[in-house]
């Protein structure tokens, strides 16, 4: 169960009515494949955490200490194929990651990676990737992976990861790579063994990054959609609960008054849409 005491959140559901996330696929498909003879280096960063609500942080010195395992390694081309789809993809369009090779990185940044998330049953487990944009010269793909490290006294679990991955199809190599857990108020959620407690979070840094060549951030594409579209449908395939029409207490009242519907609330003290807390 997700708890947090910092901040009230109120949300309304009319009548219970889910909303419909209606963006049309591209007929256009395309295969994406990487040279497995070429290599990655990949940079990994953790900065000290800055905030815990119970000074988990201070006071417990594994968390305290938390650091990156490798600040640079070089990877064979080949483990960001588990990133790839096995079929050709039209722009939307979503797959599953590769398990191996997603966690043959995050041991980058601890040695205990794990997907099975220990804080949640429901349906926020998964490694999901994007295409969300192409042209000839490169392909942009956006994904987002739920993981945790497992610590000698407990668990650390972000927020999530999200990243990038660009591929160079000309070439069939990887022209740029970041996965980070994105900041925010509180960005991770921590559990302690010997003492039976949980706390939550803010660590301003932990990142993977490899920049192999210089991507021009205005590319032209030939289809895309928009940074904010493709994290909605990777949003959508982590939790049902975003289907949901949420609107604010205001508009519910009107809207219930208008549609004669009955108003469900609920009040929430931590996020529905990631695993912070």
């Amino acid at each position: 169960m997700k708890t947090l005491t910092i901040g009230l959140l109120t949300l309304v559901m009319i009548g219970g009515q889910l909303s419909a996330d209606n963006h049309s696929e591209a007929n256009n498909k395309i295969v994406l494949t990487l040279n497995g003879a070429s290599e990655v280096s990949v940079k990994g960063y953790i900065a000290p955490i800055e905030y815990t609500q119970y000074n988990f942080h201070v006071e417990w010195d594994e968390l305290a200490n938390l650091r990156v395992a490798e600040p640079e390694k070089q990877y064979a081309a080949s483990v960001f194929r588990a990133f790839l789809p096995d079929k050709a993809v039209s722009v939307g369009e979503l797959w599953q990651i590769g398990e191996e090779g997603a966690l043959g990185l995050l041991r980058q940044l601890h040695p205990n990676p794990q997907l099975d998330l220990r804080i949640n049953v429901g349906d926020s487990r998964g490694l999901w990737a994007c295409l969300r944009a192409y042209n000839d010269e490169f392909a942009d793909i956006v994904f987002r992976i739920h993981a945790e490290f497992v610590l000698e006294d407990g668990r650390f679990t972000p927020s999530q990861f999200a990243g990038h991955l660009v591929v160079d199809r000309m070439r069939q190599e990887v022209a740029a790579f970041k996965m980070s857990v994105p900041e925010g108020i509180l960005n991770f959620d921590v559990g302690r063994n010997s003492t039976g407690t949980i706390d939550v979070g803010f660590c301003p840094k932990m990142e993977l990054r490899a920049e192999t060549q210089a991507v021009v951030a205005d590319t032209e594409f030939v289809e895309s959609i928009t940074q904010k579209e493709a994290e909605r449908k990777l949003i959508l395939r982590f939790y049902k609960s975003q289907q949901i029409n949420w609107v604010s207490l205001e508009e519910a009242l009107e809207m219930t008054l208008a549609q004669q519907k009955p108003v469900h609330a609920i009040s929430l003290d931590g996020p529905l849409a990631d695993e912070a807390c």
